[in-house]
């Protein structure tokens, strides 16, 4: 399975949003640090994530995350 996810970062106001094939794992190594390009909001907690059957699934649905559309249905999934 693959998944298309959203981080929010527990002392800032930062949303990630990414997609990997194993969440756990990858929630692990973003807190770890590994991740350079979020680095500085540790730590993070997934707020909502989906699964899907292909990894371009879950990347087109990423891309569809990060476009103004994509945000204003993350904001009524997510309560901030």
């Amino acid at each position: 399975m693959f998944y298309a996810y959203v981080l929010k970062s527990e002392k800032y106001d930062y949303y990630y949003k990414g997609h990997c094939e194993n969440l756990e794992e990858r929630l692990k190594e973003h807190n770890d640090g590994r991740t350079i390009s979020n680095k500085a909001y540790l730590p993070f907690s997934i707020v909502y994530f989906e699964e899907f059957e292909t990894r371009e699934e879950a990347i087109r649905r990423e891309k569809y995350f990060k476009t103004a559309a994509g945000r204003k249905f993350l904001k009524k999934k997510i309560i901030v």
